[in-house]
């Protein structure tokens, strides 16, 4: 087990004063069985009416609303965990689902629902890429996901883009770069594409050694992806570094689409060139 201070800061700089409006905010870490809030604090700057709901995969989303006009806003968030995923974990996958292709039963089916659909257009490229990554009929479907995830940081190289939105997996195919959210989609699209169900994680990854690839520091924000494999449940894939399992890995949001486990969203109404910049910090520290 391992005891981590985390401190996201996010400050949005304007020109002169601006109304701000109302803010989506995905910050305080979620708890599991591998992972355990221990405290969580959100400071505002300006001063915010702040309120707390649960989306619909169980995510903390907090809703800020603002009543005076700023010439900056200041997000803060600290909390401090316990992160306990073992680094070389086991899985006890059922039976029938041990090999590839298998069914999930009617139940599995019927609650993941869009999580086994494609979310962007393909034409078939993106499926055939993947089906190479299938070794035989049947074949082991734990090594066929670990093989799948290996094969995107092998074919795509890492960038550290600062522009908002992701790539669409075509995109980052036919780039061969992207950053984690990007590898991160592919390897959702393309396991779903294989009749996986998958969603995308967005969280922080603590790398202490700063050996791992997307690592700032001792910490950053990250995005991963997690596949469901019957008996096993929820297996964490990160294709950024080609790993299995949650060692490194703090969620703070799972969703079916990474654009709805953005850390921060909102608005503001003012003149057209009034922002200005924009700075994040993390910091994901051991104590």
């Amino acid at each position: 087990m391992v005891d981590l201070h985390i401190q996201h800061r996010t400050v949005y700089r304007y020109r002169h004063p601006v109304a701000l409006g109302p803010h989506r905010l995905m910050l305080r870490p979620r708890e599991s069985r591998d992972v355990r809030l221990v405290a969580s604090i959100m400071t505002l700057t300006p001063d915010a009416t702040v309120s707390w709901a649960n989306d619909v995969f169980g995510n903390a989303v907090a809703l800020a609303t603002f009543s005076q006009p700023s010439d900056a806003l200041v997000i803060e968030s600290v909390a401090q965990v316990v992160l306990s995923a073992a680094a070389y974990p086991v899985f006890p996958i059922a039976a029938s689902a041990v090999s590839y292709p298998f069914q999930y039963s009617d139940d599995e089916w019927a609650d993941l629902g869009l999580l086994t659909a494609q979310q962007y257009p393909d034409d078939g490229g993106l499926r055939t890429w993947a089906q190479g990554f299938v070794a035989g009929n049947p074949t082991d479907t734990l090594s066929l996901l670990q093989d799948l995830s290996a094969g995107v940081a092998q074919n795509i190289v890492y960038w550290a883009r600062e522009d908002e939105g992701t790539q669409s997996p075509s995109q980052t195919l036919s780039l061969g770069q992207g950053s984690c959210r990007d590898l991160a989609t592919l390897f959702v699209e393309a396991v779903r594409s294989l009749g996986f169900g998958a969603r995308i994680v967005s969280g922080y990854l603590h790398d202490p050694t700063r050996s791992l690839v997307g690592s700032a520091d001792a910490g950053s924000t990250h995005a991963w992806a997690e596949v469901y494999v019957p008996g096993a449940g929820w297996i964490t894939f990160d294709p950024t570094n080609r790993s299995m399992g949650g060692a490194n890995l703090i969620p703070v949001a799972v969703a079916r689409d990474i654009r709805t486990a953005m850390p921060v969203a909102g608005s503001f109404l003012g003149a057209p060139d009034a922002f200005w910049d924009m700075s994040v910090e993390v910091s994901v520290t051991s104590q």
